[in-house]
């Protein structure tokens, strides 16, 4: 079920909607040599560390893009989300050529400026890659989110921080 802009779309962009949404997932080849970097920014997020936040966010992102073989981004990560007449921004994906795509992720809430979450930090970062991913890896000729997209994101999320093994209650 396409979502409700979906009918605002020209011809071609429900084409590129369609193309979207029928992929749901991107899957790295080694996923588990990214798990260390994984690690690390969790541990950067927790003790309030911006600049290492960034720097692992951007060798994360690096690693990624590595093992699927396409165009790297730039990788910025800023203090307080700005505020927005409808809410926070989280994230911010750009691709103006000539200058090199760039992603831009914020680490603190607007109006708290309280550091996020790690599991929410890190989805924000792996949503401006799925953008990226879109025109480099896939091909698509424009970025939407559709279901697909948002599944794409979660099959990264859960291939970089697997779900915890069901352990049998003891009785």
């Amino acid at each position: 079920m396409p979502f409700a802009y979906y009918g605002r779309l020209s011809a071609r962009n429900q084409r590129i909607y369609r193309q979207s949404d029928a992929i749901t997932e991107v899957v790295l080849p080694r996923p588990d040599l990214l798990f260390p970097l994984v690690g690390l920014m969790r541990e950067a997020l927790a003790e309030d560390q911006r600049p290492a936040v960034e720097a692992v966010a951007g060798r994360l992102v690096l690693g990624m893009t590595e093992m699927l073989e396409v165009g790297p981004v730039q990788v910025k990560v800023l203090a307080a989300r700005p505020s927005l007449g409808y809410g926070e921004l989280h994230g911010l994906y750009t691709n103006d050529p000539p200058r090199a795509p760039h992603i831009q992720v914020w680490m603190r809430t607007a109006r708290h400026r309280r550091v996020v979450a790690f599991r929410t930090f890190l989805r924000t970062l792996l949503h401006e890659v799925g953008h990226h991913l879109d025109y480099t890896h896939l091909k698509l000729a424009d970025s939407f989110h559709t279901e697909g997209f948002f599944k794409r994101e979660s099959s990264l999320f859960y291939q970089l921080v697997p779900k915890a093994p069901v352990r049998p209650s003891g009785k």
